[in-house]
């Protein structure tokens, strides 16, 4: 029994592994959209076995970010900006609603969290002025809207919104080749915040669906998206 228990842990965990990183890079833009997903260079890729990475992709497949394509197999999500203003809706429209949940639940300690990720978040928006402002940037930027609506104990609304979050991030990351150094992204999250921290639902709504739409009006603009 102990040799099989094992064995078992051992596939989810080779499986968590393989899944994280192919979502990693997907997200990141390292494997661009389209890009034809093969067991056997992936195995390679990643050093792993082959059910492992089918394993993943199939989970990959039911996050949105994979596309199976019967015998021949996956390749990476495309992109489009009707899809982009899609997710950014359904976003909105669960962001909001978490927002709001948050706002009426959230305590001392909900507040102080949300201070702390501004803190943070603030540290490092001087990177904002490059192409790509790093990777630590993009950690603290998910941490400050994550801290948003940590008060929302909807354990499923939670990972729609996460998901969500993904694939909008993945859209964004696409298009960071293009600079958008003029708008005020940290001003944005600051008036967000205070308007939060006032338990003031409706402007915070408000600010938090511009946010995050002057985002896909910017992304939606590259030419890496396509129509």
């Amino acid at each position: 029994m102990g040799s099989i228990s094992t064995l078992t842990q051992t596939a989810v965990t080779l499986t968590d592994q393989a899944y994280a990183a192919l979502r990693m890079d997907i997200l990141n833009g390292k494997l661009k959209p389209g890009f034809k997903l093969r067991v056997e260079h992936l195995k390679g890729l990643y050093g792993t076995g082959a059910s492992p990475i089918r394993e993943a992709l199939s989970r990959l497949t039911g996050d949105g970010l994979v596309h199976a394509e019967g015998r021949r197999g996956f390749r990476v999500g495309r992109v489009s900006r009707s899809e982009l203003f899609d997710i950014t809706k359904m976003r909105t429209l669960l962001e909001c609603h978490a927002l709001k949940e948050s706002i009426d639940k959230g305590d001392d300690a909900w507040e102080a969290g949300i201070m702390a990720a501004f803190y943070r978040l603030s540290k490092l928006d001087s990177r904002l002025l490059l192409a790509s402002p790093g990777e630590e940037w993009e950690v603290r930027h998910k941490e400050f809207h994550t801290s948003l609506v940590s008060a929302c104990d909807s354990r499923w609304l939670q990972a729609h919104r996460q998901n969500l979050f993904d694939q909008s991030e993945r859209y964004r990351r696409i298009a960071l080749s293009m600079k958008n150094s003029d708008r005020p992204v940290p001003e944005e999250h600051k008036a967000i915040m205070t308007a939060t921290l006032a338990r003031d639902s409706e402007t915070a709504c408000t600010l938090i669906g511009e946010h995050f739409n002057r985002t896909a009006e910017a992304v939606s603009r590259t030419a890496l998206i396509e129509d």
